[in-house]
């Protein structure tokens, strides 16, 4: 398989981004009650826009250091792992956590979320990471980066569900304050 260069992959992969999590319809594409949509279906759709193949496609599931995204076992369909703005059922299921778990965040979010929480906002979970690293990249897309400790054993006992994305990340719906600290 041709590689492609990095510019063309970051590129489709932020489209792929953009219409998979947030506006399939922007070209008219019809995602599944899971998120799934099909790939040549995806590429028709997506000229004269952007030219997408399935080895491009492929090549950017394959390499994302952040594996955004996932194809099916047949390779005829893909979808996001996660940070969906659009309603899709992800079939996850409640996992264990570990006992602590990080959010990266900016300085200037602190007061206001030991006042409310973490909140999914306009995604449909709250996402933690397993690391401080991952974490701290996380808060510097915001700002100055804080890391906050997620005490996710405590949370679990008192009932609070958890998933983890393919990709690894942490999924919870809401993060109250008391569970919460720097």
């Amino acid at each position: 398989m041709p590689k492609i260069n990095n510019t063309d992959a970051v590129a489709a992969s932020k489209y792929l981004s953009f219409i998979l999590r947030h506006k399939p319809e922007e070209i008219g594409l019809q995602l599944d009650p899971e998120g799934w949509a099909n790939i040549n279906e995806l590429i028709e759709r997506a000229k004269p826009q952007v030219e997408l193949t399935f080895e491009m496609i492929e090549q950017v599931v394959i390499e994302s250091d952040k594996q955004r995204f996932k194809l099916s076992d047949d390779k005829i369909h893909i979808r996001a792992n996660q940070v969906h703005s659009v309603k899709v059922d992800l079939k996850l299921i409640p996992v264990t956590p570990p006992g602590v778990l990080y959010h990266g965040t900016a300085e200037q979010n602190w007061d206001s979320i030991m006042k409310q929480g973490l909140k999914a906002q306009s995604r449909h979970h709250v996402h933690l990471s397993q690391d401080r690293a991952t974490a701290i990249k996380v808060g510097q897309r915001h700002g100055k980066p804080i890391v906050l400790l997620i005490d996710s054993e405590r949370m679990h006992h008192s009932g609070v569900q958890f998933y983890q994305s393919d990709n690894g990340v942490w999924l919870t719906d809401v993060v109250i304050p008391e569970f919460i600290s720097r």
